[in-house]
């Protein structure tokens, strides 16, 4: 369906907006806002659909400035009726991770506080510490994200020398485990020596301590302990003994005790300004703070309906241990009610979302509070540094604004061979590596023992900018794609070479350029002979070197990526009938080229796509007569 952008906005449109109010029924469920370009700007629910989508039009209505602005966009409003507000809210949880409206308030992707992440979804699992919360599976679990990453990986260090597990993200012999499966720290998952529902097993008692249910394992263990005791099996004894000791000592070091240590509670509060709110959640067991998760979100709505946002995310995808009976929050929720039936009905048992006011509870939401005002002092703090350095760089460039996107590119090689370039992105001074691009040379005289830097600029530089130079019409300023700076690493050479492709793309009249020498620092306008007067240590200049630095390390990696994969492949181009697909699957079965050399045919012919015939050709080219 493709809405006319002939189409009123509903507010200016009282007829067709009181006949569309007339048609949501009085029921729960789940409902859109659309513009007029067919994009869903908003998704909402309610127990009473038509009360509330009425509310957003209604004059007297308390409306943030935000969904002020989302009223006057909208020109069509559907909606999902369901059985129940549990429903409801599941729906809508789904629906805007689906569609990610603008005008929703959404918790930041933050690469600042990690997550740890298992891999249910493999025989046997993986853990690991990641900055990026991808539901790639569905039975993958991401525990976090945790505002202290020390402390995470100490306790990731100290599980993997509790408890035995894959030690390695991949195997370092083909046909063998490694120390580590002698040592005892690994059952020998490279090997299958294990299977993977005892594995898995051991993984669940991993991810109790992520659960906050550290006392709950140390019981089971403390069983376990005794009964092997008693039937005189010692040596498993000791071996649980260790690891209730290596428990025992994740909470050597608390800092918190609270007491009604029965009941399990989570607290959570924020602190906001006018751009951003940092939340923190504080996860509360047997009396003591066993977990500290820190979220990031748009300040641009109530705050009860940020934490909201927040508990729906947090809880969405945890297992039914992992909630507590007790929600403390700082704010009165929009649908407080409905989060604690859905949550009670996931638990089995009663959960209670309360706003304390006074005694001790009051007093954990305000030092919950004053974790997150500190958070937001420093992201504060951090922001205004950042700002300056923008503004030092426009003054530094004599530009008419902060550069709110800035492009860095550099060439890496090793005289000339396997030349690449890279391109990173800076915005608001930050790195956005979602807009990360590397590119492969192309140019054919630049080869192994003959390089050309300048040539490889303009060549990358002639790809990044081709389609606004095929479509002169093609937006440019205010485009979201389009810099407000470009930095070349180098000196006037390079600079010259990127100004010279600009202007034969009729491009440089709306591109600002400048090239930064890496001896002294040094910044190069087009046209000019002579560097800046800048001092290397000024704001503005650290930024550029910040964003150069960042172009090296990104080309540099890529560089070596692809001549790794060269180097893996040098010797596999040369078998006859062995193509890149089956080099492939031969490098994804046995790691490396020397493991092929050493296999026989038969281990050869088992790997998908090789048969009899080929796996006789590739040994008999590594065993010639």
């Amino acid at each position: 369906m493709t809405i006319s952008t002939q189409i009123l906005p509903l507010v200016k449109d009282p007829e067709r907006l009181e006949n569309r109010l007339a048609e949501i029924p009085p029921e729960p469920g789940v409902y859109f806002m659309r513009d007029r370009s067919d994009r869903i700007i908003y998704i909402g629910k309610s127990r009473k659909l038509r009360s509330r989508v009425r509310s957003y039009f209604r004059d007297g209505y308390n409306k943030t400035e935000r969904i002020a602005t989302m009223v006057k966009l909208v020109t069509e409003i559907e909606f999902i009726v369901t059985d129940t507000e549990a429903e409801a809210l599941a729906l809508e949880a789904n629906l805007i991770k689906q569609h990610q409206p603008y005008f929703n308030v959404l918790l930041k992707d933050d690469k600042k506080y990690p997550y740890l992440c298992i891999t249910w979804s493999e025989d046997y699992p993986r853990i690991f510490i990641t900055r990026k919360r991808q539901f790639g599976k569905e039975k993958d679990k991401f525990y976090g994200p945790y505002t202290d990453a020390g402390l995470l990986r100490e306790i990731v260090r100290i599980c993997k020398r509790i408890f035995p597990q894959r030690q390695r993200p991949q195997p370092l012999f083909k046909d063998r485990p490694c120390l580590n499966y002698d040592l005892g720290r690994c059952p020998g998952v490279c090997q299958q020596l294990t299977s993977p529902e005892e594995y898995r097993k051991i993984v669940q008692k991993i991810a109790m301590v992520f659960q906050g249910r550290t006392q709950e394992l140390i019981d089971i263990l403390t069983q376990q302990m005794n009964a092997a005791a008693e039937n005189l099996n010692f040596e498993s004894a000791a071996r649980i003994r260790d690891q209730i000791s290596g428990l025992k000592s994740l909470t050597a070091d608390q800092k918190v005790s609270l007491p009604d240590d029965t009941v399990s509670r989570d607290a959570i509060a924020l602190a906001a300004n006018e751009q951003h709110a940092c939340i923190q959640l504080f996860q509360i067991r047997a009396g003591q703070l066993v977990g500290r998760l820190a979220f990031v979100a748009d300040a641009h709505a109530e705050p009860g309906a940020i934490l909201q946002r927040a508990l729906e995310e947090h809880y969405q995808t945890a297992d039914s241990v992992e909630i507590p009976l007790e929600i403390l929050v700082q704010h009165d929720l929009p649908d407080a009610e409905i989060l604690a039936d859905v949550l009670t009905q996931r638990k089995g048992k009663k959960v209670t979302i309360l706003t304390p006011l006074r005694q001790t509870k009051a007093e954990l939401i305000e030092m919950v509070e004053r974790n997150a005002q500190y958070e937001l002092q420093r992201m504060q703090k951090f922001g205004d540094r950042n700002h300056q350095s923008m503004q030092d760089l426009a003054t530094i460039l004599d530009l008419p604004d902060v550069p709110h996107r800035i492009e860095g590119y550099d060439i890496s090689h090793i005289q000339g061979s396997n030349a690449v370039a890279s391109q990173v992105v800076f915005i608001d001074g930050l790195p956005a590596k979602q807009h990360y691009r590397h590119y492969k040379i192309k140019n054919p005289t630049v080869t192994a023992g003959h390089s050309d830097d300048f040539a490889s600029l303009a060549e990358v530089i002639q790809r990044r900018f081709r389609k606004y130079a095929e479509d002169q019409q093609l937006a440019r300023l205010g485009n979201a794609d389009w810099p407000d700076l470009i930095m070349i690493d180098g000196g006037k050479g390079q600079l010259s070479s990127v100004v010279a492709v600009l202007q034969e793309m009729n491009l440089l009249e709306d591109l600002r350029v400048v090239s930064l020498a890496k001896q002294r620092e040094e910044i190069f306008l087009p046209g000019e002979s002579k560097p800046l007067p800048t001092d290397a240590e000024q704001p503005g200049v650290q930024l550029l070197r910040r964003l150069r630095d960042e172009a090296h390390r990104f080309a540099v990696s890529f560089h070596r990526q692809q001549r790794s994969d060269k180097l893996k492949r040098s010797r596999l181009d040369e078998i006859p009938g062995l193509g890149h697909h089956r080099q492939k699957q031969l490098l994804g079965h046995f790691r490396s080229v020397d493991y092929i050399r050493q296999a026989t045919t038969t281990q050869l012919a088992e790997v998908a796509g090789i048969g009899p015939r080929l796996a006789q050709e590739i040994y008999d080219y590594f065993h010639p007569a």
